[in-house]
């Protein structure tokens, strides 16, 4: 199980979780991370039901394209952390999983398909990058009912052909309610841990 999963990790290494209990890293930089994750996930879910109830489903195409990334810009240079999205299947190419996002996204989603899980499902990690610790943070995006408009088996055409048109790589649609849509990242910058200073 994932959910409130901590793990400290080599750089080189491919992910080996293990329990909060045996590296209870320092909270307070997982609690910044997850408010991070839900700010960004507000905000955005916000613009994106003004858009859909002004200029339905192909308004909210544009606020995906620009808005999403202006908020996370500004969280990101507000916090010092570098705060996005990822996915398995992504829309735009450069919200691509890395290797270690990948791998916790097909946990994340093994998670989801199985049901036993205590939301809010996400995980926290550290790097060790030489003598200094990067801190990782992701947080599930289940696919809700109103994803499915613009990310479910059926589009409109007009929504069909806006999104051909805005992202001919799409790879996010043919989801179901309670899949796995993607995760909210908040990655801190490579630091001293708090025990060498």
């Amino acid at each position: 199980m994932i959910t409130k999963l901590f793990t400290t990790l080599l750089l080189a290494s491919l992910p080996v979780l293990s329990s909060a209990a045996e590296v209870a890293p320092a909270s307070d930089w997982i609690e910044h991370s997850r408010q991070l994750a839900l700010q960004l996930g507000s905000e955005l879910k916000g613009e994106l039901g003004k858009a859909m109830a002004a200029g339905g489903p192909v308004a909210a195409i544009s606020v995906c394209r620009e808005r999403a990334p202006a908020i996370a810009a500004r969280l990101s240079r507000e916090s010092g952390a570098t705060v996005g999205r990822t996915a398995l299947r992504v829309r735009n190419p450069a919200n691509a999983p890395d290797e270690l996002q990948r791998t916790l996204l097909e946990q994340f989603s093994g998670e989801l398909a199985s049901g036993k899980f205590t939301p809010p499902l996400e995980a926290a990690f550290e790097m060790r990058r030489g003598e200094l610790v990067e801190r990782r943070y992701m947080r599930a995006i289940p696919t809700e009912p109103v994803c499915l408009t613009c990310h479910g088996k059926t589009l409109t055409p007009e929504l069909a052909a806006a999104i051909a048109r805005d992202y001919p790589e799409d790879q996010a649609t043919g989801f179901e309610q309670g899949q796995l849509r993607g995760a909210f990242t908040v990655t801190w910058p490579a630091a001293a841990p708090p025990s060498a200073h």
